[in-house]
């Protein structure tokens, strides 16, 4: 079986879970070829999971002091380049493709009559699951963005929905002792403005990592960092807590590793409202709307809410591609889903998903 992996290149989260599925799609007889957009090929860090993968231009949202502004996405958008791509990516040499909220190739497998399967956090708002703030644009977004024939929604929780548990890196941190800082990753937010915040919290180490930092810095309490994955993992592995905007990958891993968050969604953007929002309700984030030394004092005096234990979701998902009945994930959701294991203090809502629910046939 050729695959081609179509994943959306603007957000790190995307390219995280990319990454754990080339780790599985390699234990298995398959060749996979990858393709991303959403950013400029030069900004692209630690792809070595990739090969030679290809890039293109793209659709991104455009982001300023942390609110998506919908007019200069509109402006800055190339509609005739997006076309000329779709048109021009040839699928004759694949059975499949997958992907992860990525345009190009998710329009070309319908244009070229390509099975197409959307492994995707964004696939879960296609639910019933909790929502903050999603318009009619934002159904039509999540619809026709990236159209799929075979929708696999990613979660936190089941919410008596046919989704799945999120796809996390399986970090062993049992053996690594704690350190007394802080993990920063705000790349929404303006870095002078994270910068001069932290740096007021004077008896609290902060390790901040930001897309406009380009060396490492130390300045007082605060250590800034350029991005690099392999970094950024080991930071992240270490730290007492996490200080993220309300992506879906981060809060995964700080999740599965039992540290505690504190989250800032990105205004406008209904999905990164609505996981805060998520986490908050289940017991195992605080959230602020706006950056406040106050709030994030108080939150630093709060403990971990515990680990989640997450099962090894590429793994099986890798598998269930390759079985090719794509149809249902009944038997797959059931096992993951009974594998995943909560702390005490978790607010679960509902009881465990039934046998009856099928993978969204667009």
């Amino acid at each position: 079986m050729k695959l081609l992996y179509g994943v959306q290149g603007t957000g790190n989260g995307h390219i995280a879970r990319a990454r754990a599925m080339a780790q599985a799609l390699k234990k298995q007889p398959v060749q996979v070829d990858y393709l991303f957009s959403g950013r400029p090929a030069e900004q692209y860090f630690s792809m070595a999971d990739f090969g030679d993968y290809q890039s293109r231009q793209g659709l991104t949202f455009l982001t300023e002091q942390g609110r998506v502004r919908p007019v200069k996405t509109v402006l800055n958008s190339h509609p005739i380049q997006l076309l000329r791509d779709i048109k021009q990516l040839d699928l004759s040499d694949y059975d499949a493709v997958i992907n992860d909220f990525e345009p190009i190739s998710a329009w070309a497998a319908r244009r070229q009559k390509i099975p197409c399967i959307g492994i995707s956090h964004q696939n879960a708002f296609r639910y019933q699951v909790p929502k903050v703030g999603m318009t009619q644009l934002d159904k039509l977004v999540m619809q026709y963005f990236a159209p799929v024939d075979y929708a696999i929604g990613l979660h936190w929780h089941h919410f008596q929905q046919p989704i799945l548990p999120p796809i996390v890196h399986q970090l062993d941190s049992d053996s690594i002792a704690t350190e007394p800082y802080v993990l920063v990753y705000l790349p929404f937010e303006s870095l002078p403005q994270i910068r001069g915040l932290l740096q007021r919290i004077k008896n609290q180490r902060f390790v901040c990592y930001h897309p406009e930092q380009k060396e490492h810095e130390i300045a007082d309490n605060l250590s800034l960092h350029p991005l690099s994955h392999q970094n950024f993992q080991r930071h992240l592995q270490r730290c007492e807590g996490v200080i993220a905007n309300g992506g879906f990958e981060l809060p995964s891993e700080a999740l599965s590793l039992g540290k505690k968050l504190l989250l800032k969604p990105l205004q406008g953007q209904f999905e990164q409202q609505s996981n805060v929002e998520t986490l908050r309700q289940l017991g195992l984030a605080t959230a602020m709307t706006e950056l406040n030394a106050q709030t994030i004092i108080q939150w630093l005096q709060t403990k971990s809410a515990g680990q989640v234990q997450y099962p090894k979701v590429a793994e099986a998902l890798a598998q269930w591609i390759l079985d090719g009945n794509w149809d249902t994930t009944d038997t797959l959701r059931q096992l993951l889903w009974q594998q995943s294991q909560f702390p005490k203090a978790t607010r679960l809502p509902g009881n465990p998903p039934s046998h009856e629910s099928f993978v969204e046939k667009v």
